[in-house]
């Protein structure tokens, strides 16, 4: 019995010894999961205590570096050495920010980030020596083709197939002078070629303007090429395959969705002045105090300044034979000297200087003198120059084959049908 014990023990001490050593020789393995960073704005956010929050009503820039610790030498020095690149008086209601603040008991902000839109933003630096400086998020370009069919109108047929609506106003603003949108037929078609924009490769960010379209209206082909030919002043135009500009050289007026409320007219008598006759050289577009006033085409700022009955005005050169004039302004947008571009919008509808209501009074100069731009057979565009001609025909020749290669996405409007009820006699 005592060699049967003793043999129990030994072979139990052998197998706990083997397991010891099974143990020193197996590693056992462990997988180990690092911790993704979080970045945003150039930043490491886990270095930071971090604030996010958005501008509101009553919030001031002063307001919010106090609540966090920040010094009034530095809030002063922001706001009056930094105009430039952030204007502490402009923020506004509803627009993000972020704070970041040191990860200690004390919690100060080290950086105010503004989110001036949804890619750029400015950051400013409040550590020992105060800096401000802009800053952009990575965006990803995705390259899109569109189509379609008109069935209803052009409105329908993108925003069915989830296209951004701001397609539909560039497509529109490209083919204003070639295509009455209000009277486009069922059959009409497009193509378009754009860019959409995403952040961090999962926000969308909106549309970049269309590079190049195809429109079939009443059976009649329309392309549209855009062609950067002024790489300085950082003018594009659209041209089509015939390296034709499809727009016009003046907009046919300075405000959207406005009414003439006076005419160009020499021969005008106003019973306030006893009917004498007063000559009204402008032409007066009526509409809302505030109402954008844009350039009716290319030029340079030459006059940007108050007046007499004028009031607030901006006059514009356009070429050697061209000028116009914006007058009764609540503020302008422009300054002397400054280059705008057809469509930029200068100002906005006021009533300072002689003036019965709000509006703009519109003058156009040729070679000099003021005349009617309603009677003036205006010029088209300037078609590209000689010397860029082949090369932008090289340049479209792709984009061209793109364009002719796509198929045409129809996209049915199904309508409830009724079931026909039987005739009843009563």
């Amino acid at each position: 019995m005592q060699k049967i014990c003793l043999i129990i023990l030994a072979c139990l001490f052998l197998s706990s010894c083997g397991d010891e050593k099974k143990g020193k020789d197996t590693v056992e393995k462990v997988e180990v999961i690092e911790k993704p960073i979080v970045e945003a704005y150039g930043f490491n956010l886990e270095d930071f205590v971090v604030l996010k929050d958005t501008v509101r009503n009553g919030d001031s820039f002063g307001d919010l570096m106090i609540k966090n610790k920040v010094d009034y030498q530095k809030i002063f020095k922001i706001s009056t050495e930094f105009k430039d690149t952030f204007d502490v008086r402009k923020i506004k209601i509803g627009k993000p920010y972020a704070i970041l603040k040191s990860k200690d008991t004390s919690e100060i902000a080290q950086y105010f980030i503004y989110e001036d839109d949804r890619i750029n933003y400015t950051v400013v630096d409040l550590r020992d020596s105060v800096i401000a400086y802009h800053g952009k998020k990575n965006v990803k370009y995705v390259e899109r083709v569109a189509s379609g069919v008109i069935n209803s109108n052009l409105s329908t047929a993108i925003n069915e197939q989830g296209i951004d609506y701001m397609v539909t106003n560039n497509l529109s603003e490209i083919y204003a002078w070639s295509i009455d949108f209000f009277r486009l037929q069922k059959g009409d078609k497009f193509k378009v070629l754009y860019k959409e924009k995403y952040i961090n490769d999962s926000i969308y960010a909106g549309a970049e303007p269309i590079e190049a379209a195809f429109f079939e209206h009443n059976g009649e082909s329309f392309y549209a090429f855009s062609y950067e030919t002024d790489s300085v002043n950082n003018i594009s135009e659209y041209y089509n395959e015939q390296a034709k500009n499809l727009r016009r050289a003046f907009l046919k007026a300075p405000v959207e969705f406005s009414r003439i409320s006076s005419r160009y007219n020499l021969n005008r008598r106003i019973a306030y002045y006893g009917y004498k006759v007063r000559p009204h050289k402008g032409t007066d577009y009526a509409a809302p105090i505030g109402t954008p006033i844009l350039a009716t085409a290319n030029g340079t700022v030459i006059e940007s300044t108050r007046r007499g009955g004028n009031g607030k005005y901006v006059k514009i050169e356009h070429n050697s034979t061209y000028s116009t004039q914006y007058l009764h302004m609540k503020n302008q947008n422009v300054k002397k000297g400054q280059y705008v571009k057809q469509g930029d919008v200068i100002g906005w509808i006021g009533m300072t200087g002689n003036t019965g209501g709000p509006h703009v009074c519109y003058r156009f100069w040729k070679n000099g003198k003021q005349v009617d731009p309603l009677r003036e057979k205006l010029p088209v565009a300037e078609p590209i120059v000689d010397s860029l001609r082949g090369r932008y025909l090289e340049f479209i020749s792709p984009i061209k084959a793109k364009l002719d290669s796509v198929p045409y996405i129809e996209v049915k409007i199904q309508e409830e049908v009724k079931e026909e009820q039987p005739l009843t006699l009563k």
